[in-house]
């Protein structure tokens, strides 16, 4: 076998005694690092001091926009570094949408390769445009090269996973899916660290963390890759047969269909407005977290009985403080919400799953105004912990409510196109948020009462959620694969070998002699651990909230 041979999708199909439990690891290997962009405010303050080091230099007034954007004598402006978050999650989606098919045909293990290379790759050129001061070469590196390696880090397990769990599609693409989560509670503290271990009196050590963090990613990432395996056509876990609600639900289908078709369909769309709904609401109050606990609550915080504008400059640092904690606390509740709500839909099935995000979110919405006016700070906190584990639940459960709708032969490459309705909801959400406090404050309306209507108008999302949940029906039989399409399809899909393979793979996966537990406890070991120091960084950060 040839160097090339090895990143193609027949020469990642598992032999007999293969240990499933080996391939979500693999994905969390990924989703951890690509995770990082929920973490790159990290890098806004220094980069913004860049050239000054101690202090900002700000450019002269009369520069023009495109002047600002090459100069090379003086800082970049917060506004302009967060136009790389932007392009994270536009491209992410873009790529999701395109590489989809692509996706399909050659395997997660090609995928993730790309991803790698993506992902770390616009890294070390985002490193070179710090470093030579040019702000395009940032955007074009982390923000468009990398948010193609997002796009297909994300999707790259998916199908894969779905294959691999068939009697536990929720918990598999939980687990991968959470790692995309906590991403930030892993990267974000390590860039912290590296920033002040390389910083000096000319350089505050950004371009350096990149290239470093990039290696680091690589590693993980290729390893990640490499650790892909398929499973064989017909593979099942041993002594597994699908169990008579699941063979006589008609949410659930035996049968595929194809990713042209699927996105022409009723059912593809509602999901997609569900999805775009849920992530709405809740990245909304993500992104305005920290501002909103300080402004509703402001001096009560630390015990005073002061509105927020009243405070000191040190007091306001104090709840500051505790509001970091908050956001630490939400973190945690959105990595958590994946794993566990996925989970429970194995149990209470999808559409039922999303019925309790849309009714419990509209309940906790509705509340949180009279709680904030109440000053009741733990019920206040409590219900945006719940919010936020059912929007990182809606992102883990919807590809599994997808392989139950259109099948799991191209779910990998209907969850791209699905992931637009991300993209959608990342400007919508904290434009509904930012729009209507700013219209509330202009109006006079005090600080502390300024999100009322916000939760309003976001519990009438999820109302409208609820709906487009409800009108969720079987697929019709139409716009099924017929057998000679599906045999095509996995052709195409380099499935030959997988289907010569199935007799001797079919029911080894559990009782694997192969597979040494050794090997598995390293596999989760070495994603696992990383992960339990950043919960455990996140967590006394949280804890501050509850002093």
């Amino acid at each position: 076998m040839s160097f090339s041979q090895m990143f193609d999708k027949e020469h990642t199909v598992a032999g007999a005694g293969f240990n499933r439990w080996l391939v979500p690891p693999a994905a969390l290997a990924i989703h951890l690092c690509i995770g990082m962009a929920y973490g790159f405010s990290v890098f806004w303050l220094p980069l913004s001091r860049a050239i000054g080091v101690t202090n900002p230099l700000a450019c002269a007034k009369d520069l023009g926009f495109f002047e600002e954007l090459f100069a090379t004598n003086c800082d970049w402006k917060i506004s302009s570094l967060v136009v790389m978050f932007q392009l994270f999650f536009i491209f992410l989606g873009g790529a999701a949408a395109i590489l989809g098919g692509w996706l399909e045909r050659v395997g997660p293990r090609k995928a993730g390769v790309v991803s790698a290379l993506c992902w770390c790759g616009g890294l070390v050129v985002s490193a070179l445009g710090i470093y030579l001061h040019q702000i395009i070469l940032m955007w074009l590196g982390a923000g468009v090269i990398g948010g193609i390696g997002l796009g297909l880090g994300y999707i790259s397990p998916v199908s894969t996973l779905i294959k691999w769990f068939p009697d536990r599609r929720g918990m598999a693409t939980g687990m991968a899916i959470m790692g995309f989560g906590g991403g930030a509670m892993v990267g974000a503290p390590l860039a912290d660290w590296l920033m002040r271990h390389f910083a000096t009196p000319t350089s505050v050590g950004v371009w350096e963390t990149f290239l470093t963090m990039a290696a680091i990613y690589f590693v993980f990432m290729m390893a990640g890759a490499f650790a892909y395996r398929i499973p064989a056509n017909g593979w099942k876990p041993a002594g597994w047969t699908a169990p008579p609600a699941q063979v006589n639900n008609a949410m659930i289908t035996n049968q595929h269909v194809h990713v042209s078709k699927a996105w022409r369909t009723p059912q593809f769309w509602l999901i997609w407005a569900v999805l775009c709904l849920n992530v709405t609401a809740g990245i909304g109050i993500l992104g305005m977290a920290s501002p909103l606990l300080q402004e509703v609550f402001g001096g009560h915080l630390i015990g005073l009985d002061l509105g927020f504008n009243d405070l000191s400059v040190a007091q306001k640092a104090q709840i500051a403080t505790i509001a970091a904690g908050f956001t630490g606390l939400l973190s945690l509740f959105n990595i958590g919400g994946r794993f566990f709500w996925a989970s429970l839909s194995d149990h209470i099935g999808r559409k039922m799953t999303y019925f309790a995000f849309f009714v419990i979110g509209f309940l906790l919405y509705g509340a949180i105004p009279t709680i904030g006016k109440s000053d009741h700070l733990a019920l206040f906190v409590l219900s945006f912990c719940i919010i936020l584990s059912m929007y990182g639940g809606g992102f883990a459960t919807v590809p599994a409510y997808l392989a139950d709708m259109f099948g799991s032969q191209m779910v990998g490459a209907i969850h791209g196109r699905l992931l637009t309705a991300w993209a959608t909801a990342g400007v919508l959400g904290p434009m509904v948020v930012n729009s209507i406090r700013e219209y509330q404050l202009n109006s006079g309306v005090p600080k502390a009462q300024a999100y009322d209507v916000t939760m309003y108008v976001l519990a009438g999302m999820l109302a409208l959620g609820f709906v487009c949940n409800l009108l969720v029906r079987p697929v019709d039989k139409r716009h099924f694969m017929t057998e000679e399409e599906l045999a095509h399809e996995r052709k195409l899909a380099s499935d030959k070998a997988a289907a010569a393979n199935v007799g001797s793979a079919v029911g080894t996966s559990d009782v694997a002699p192969i597979s040494h537990p050794v090997l598995i406890l390293l596999a989760w070991s070495a994603v696992g651990i990383p992960m339990a120091i950043g919960i455990w960084i996140t967590l006394q950060k949280a804890l501050i909230l509850f002093k």
